[in-house]
């Protein structure tokens, strides 16, 4: 009996460390091309989501091939979806504000990424994006896959060249 009692003592001290680990992402071991703030409970420094290329790429790379606005031709694009993303970092907001290198900052309904295959682009045609062509990272909608998609609204939200997002 006082074995048991033990071992239920134990479990209910040891379950919110096993929640907290679950809370904590694995730490980037590269550059780190994306930070992630606001509304998460997913962390890796202080009360942020740091992702390197590798990271992001863990979570599963997507392709999409596409025409866009600013680009000649289709292009294959690739990088993880934006709802897997989302989930990684536990995101409880309704709202993203993605903010690009040159900090443009947009307003991109947390929807979008859970109702279209939105995807983080970190490489075109097989190659990493540098900054100088829509890199490190390109918020991108499936344009050719869905036409209702390629007007002004839309456009507006695919943000090149991400630094940050906050989830609000």
């Amino acid at each position: 009996m006082f074995t048991s009692r033990l071992s239920l003592f134990l479990l209910f001290l040891l379950l919110p460390l096993r929640t907290l680990w679950a809370d904590t992402l694995p730490m980037p071991e590269g550059q780190v091309i994306l930070k992630m703030s606001g509304a998460i409970s997913h962390t890796n420094v202080a009360d942020e989501a740091h992702f390197d290329h590798a990271m992001l790429a863990a979570l599963g790379m997507h392709e999409v091939e596409t025409h866009t606005p600013w680009t000649e031709g289709e292009s294959r694009f690739a990088g993880p979806l934006g709802r897997d993303l989302l989930d990684a970092v536990g995101a409880q907001g309704n709202l993203l504000k993605v903010k690009a290198l040159n900090e443009f900052v947009a307003d991109v309904p947390v929807e979008d990424l859970r109702n279209h295959d939105v995807i983080l682009a970190v490489e075109r045609d097989g190659e990493r994006m540098p900054v100088r062509d829509f890199g490190p990272i390109f918020v991108l909608y499936p344009f050719d896959q869905n036409p209702k998609l390629l007007n002004e609204t839309y456009r507006f939200r695919s943000v090149w060249q991400v630094k940050s997002i906050r989830v609000e």
